[in-house]
């Protein structure tokens, strides 16, 4: 990085800082991303998780959303018109609305990208190029943009041009063929992993891109498609079929090279166990009493209880059935045995663990009602990421973003200097 750059980014980061409090977590402490400015534009899910997680960072994100706002915003449950969906991941970002189609407000969102460090975008390949604001576009007049692109299949190849949603990812990239019943029908995960694992790695990239930039100097176009993500988690699942060279099956919720691993179920109820190693079999075998299953040829290894599951699952739910779930927990957590309930959100919300950490925090949304949201689940020594402030209304943040845009001085110009 030449003298140049390096005035550039100081200079970057003395004008980011003066947009106020927003870049900073209550204790005063300076966030990990302060100073940074994102350019988002981005709906529904993936890119919105990711431009959330540089946010609860310190990051300034502009949510820049199309006429009629990020789609999501309709989504219900709705607590007073306002998406409670659509706030749980976009918090903590400030929010203007722009038709790129409209010149006056092009120019606006050419001004924010040009004086931003990060831009985010998840419309399919093509459509940034063909409003203007195409990785290109943008690196002419900024060329330490860390721009970073969501889509389904990814920016080339032959699927690049086609639209997904994460249940249609599910299905193409495997997921569904491991989940659910040994033979039962296709059957999603209940969380939406595609969606959010995606804006996982995007975050991670871009963060990893920025670190890049500091030492070197430049910027970069990163490449985050939502088939790559989901099959980049699902290692394990490639690895058996490159190992075997036969598909991974479903199991429901047992595993393919450990048992007793999976739900059971005891007299009233389900509960988990993961007797993951020969040890914690044995004081299975002990707390079930059925210590005579330690040296049955059938169970003596992992390997064994891998493949004789058909057989064990009925021996130990013989068992179960004898008493509650709850004693069965209790009485597998006093003999260090991994176990669980299976939990509602409900419960698991309600959860003392959850507490201890102050997951859950409350949010005053801008029009007045006060809602409850899953905050920032990571930890960072003498830091916290609370919510700086609320999920934005549409447009919220105009006067402020004008103003902002309008003042700072272009990347272009300082490192012409």
């Amino acid at each position: 990085m030449d003298n140049g750059d390096v005035r550039f980014y100081e200079t970057r980061m003395m004008a980011h800082n003066d947009i106020g409090e927003r870049t900073y977590a209550e204790s005063g402490e300076e966030l990990p991303l302060s100073g940074y400015v994102v350019a988002e534009f981005c709906q529904i899910a993936a890119g919105p998780f990711c431009g959330m997680l540089l946010a609860d960072m310190g990051a300034d994100v502009i949510k820049i959303e199309p006429p009629g706002g990020d789609a999501m915003r309709q989504w219900p449950p709705l607590t007073e018109g306002f998406s409670e969906n659509f706030a749980s991941v976009n918090r903590n970002k400030r929010s203007i609305e722009l038709d790129l189609k409209n010149s006056s407000d092009f120019a606006l969102a050419q001004s924010i990208v040009t004086n931003a460090d990060i831009m985010l975008e998840n419309n399919r390949p093509g459509v940034m190029d063909k409003l203007g604001l195409g990785y290109s576009a943008v690196q002419s007049v900024n060329n330490a943009i860390v721009y970073c692109s969501i889509s389904a299949f990814g920016q080339h190849g032959p699927r690049a041009r086609e639209g997904a949603f994460d249940v249609t990812m599910q299905g193409i990239s495997g997921i569904m063929s491991v989940t659910g019943e040994p033979g039962g029908g296709g059957v999603k995960c209940g969380v939406p992993v595609s969606d959010f694992a995606t804006g996982l790695y995007a975050a991670f990239n871009i963060v990893s891109a920025l670190l890049r930039r500091e030492r070197r100097g430049g910027g970069v176009h990163i490449d985050a498609s939502m088939l790559g993500a989901s099959l980049g988690i699902a290692a394990l699942q490639t690895s058996e079929y490159f190992g075997t060279g036969r598909n991974p099956r479903k199991l429901g919720s047992a595993h393919p090279r450990n048992a007793p691993y999976q739900a059971f179920r005891a007299r009233d109820d389900e509960f988990v166990i993961a007797a993951g190693n020969d040890k914690l079999w044995h004081a299975v075998c002990d707390v079930t009493d059925v210590t005579e299953l330690k040296v049955d040829a059938r169970f003596f290894t992992t390997a064994d209880r891998a493949k004789n599951q058909a057989e064990l699952v009925p021996i130990l739910e013989s068992k179960f059935a004898n008493a509650d779930a709850a004693t069965w927990l209790k009485r597998f957590a006093a003999a260090g045995v991994p176990c669980a309930p299976i939990n509602q959100y409900a419960e698991v919300l309600a959860d003392g663990q959850v507490e201890a950490y102050g997951w859950i925090q409350p949010m005053e949304l801008d029009h007045g009602p006060v809602i409850r949201t899953f905050g920032a689940p990571l930890g960072m020594t003498e830091l916290d990421f609370p919510i700086r402030y609320a999920a934005p209304t549409l447009n919220r943040d105009r006067d402020s973003i004008e103003a902002w845009a309008g003042e700072t001085q272009s990347p272009k110009s300082e490192r012409t200097e």
